[in-house]
């Protein structure tokens, strides 16, 4: 009896405990979420051949988005591997190579290089090879395909024949150094429209060997005369291009050429959803502070068949002034001659 009494006693503590919590519940209920509506990705048309082309570039290698892209190398080292196993190769006119180049390198066309890669010389006996031009934004671009390619060693001096010595610099990037349109800088940001399709390749080719094969032919058959374009000739006419800022966001906002869209520095070439915005039927121009970064994206852009080009020097050509200003504000990396070596030439 006493043991019924006890479990009777219990059942109504419990009866009016779960009575409490449950209205306790009930009071602090909170108002149901509007169910979230997934963002819907644009669709973006590529093309049979366009897919093929991606796909045998990211199963080589991904180069774009790998660790080692951009693959730029100082003077200084290349200097100190001199006599080594490294081949440097001069993108410059016979002429200018014949003025003076850096000893032991040779002199090659652009036009030329693929096939010269394939049997004339063995490229991976060598450690590096160097790719070196005037500025180096053409062995940027050049380096850009030869990697693609699956040339694994091959590097673009960065600031070219400039930072060799005073006698280059002085005719190269100390006298493209201008900030002659900082007043005519944009600081409105510019949304890009939505990703519609990349170009459309029509090689004929069935497998994306066969076609990355017949794009890079085509692209050094085009050769590198229009490849660099000028800030007089972008900002005489921003409207006629669609220009490419490849920097970050706080250097986009704080000034930028009229017109400019951002494109991350990272994570733009290779990815539909991003290049699909880019428009197939108008020039692009490709900018970033120094133009060495921007000319790796050109070459991949052309590759795909955008009629893309650099600025040559890049910001350094347009806002060189604030770029000294914001140095250490905005990382920025303005040329200077403390960027010349006082290396020698041969002749």
């Amino acid at each position: 009896m006493k043991r019924i009494l006890i479990s009777s006693l219990y059942l109504t503590v419990l009866a009016v405990f779960l009575v409490s919590c449950s209205g306790n519940r009930q009071e602090s209920k909170q108002p149901a979420e509007e169910p979230q509506t997934a963002a819907v990705k644009p669709v973006v048309t590529v093309g049979n051949e366009t897919s093929m082309l991606l796909k045998d570039l990211e199963e080589n290698g991904d180069y774009v988005n790998s660790q080692v892209y951009p693959s730029l190398i100082k003077a200084s080292i290349v200097h100190d591997n001199l006599g080594k196993n490294q081949l440097v190769v001069d993108l410059r006119a016979a002429t200018s190579f014949k003025s003076g180049h850096i000893k032991g390198a040779v002199n090659r066309k652009f036009e030329d290089l693929p096939s010269w890669f394939e049997t004339g010389i063995k490229p991976f006996e060598y450690d590096k090879i160097i790719i070196v031009c005037d500025d180096g934004q053409l062995s940027a671009y050049t380096t850009c395909l030869l990697r693609l390619m699956g040339y694994g060693n091959v590097f673009a001096m960065r600031w070219g024949m400039s930072a060799w010595n005073d006698s280059f610099a002085k005719d190269g990037w100390l006298k493209g150094l201008s900030g002659k349109y900082e007043s005519q800088l944009d600081t409105v940001v510019h949304e890009r429209s939505v990703p519609l399709a990349l170009p459309e390749l029509k090689t004929g080719l069935a497998t994306g060997a066969e076609i990355s094969t017949e794009r890079f032919r085509k692209v050094f058959a085009d050769g590198i005369n229009n490849v660099l374009i000028t800030a007089d000739e972008v900002f005489s006419s921003p409207q006629s291009y669609y220009v490419i800022n490849l920097e970050r966001k706080d250097k986009y906002e704080d000034g930028h050429i009229p017109g400019a869209f951002r494109y991350k520095p990272d994570g733009t070439l290779g990815f539909p959803e991003e290049m699909g915005s880019i428009p197939f039927n108008k020039p692009v121009v490709v900018y970033c502070g120094t133009g060495h970064n921007s000319a790796f994206a050109t070459a991949y852009l052309r590759l795909f068949g955008y009629d893309a080009h650099t600025l040559k020097y890049g910001n350094n050509s347009f806002m060189y002034e604030m770029m000294q200003a914001k140095k250490t504000a905005l990382s920025w990396l303005p040329f200077s001659s403390a960027d010349v070596n006082n290396f020698e030439t041969v002749k």
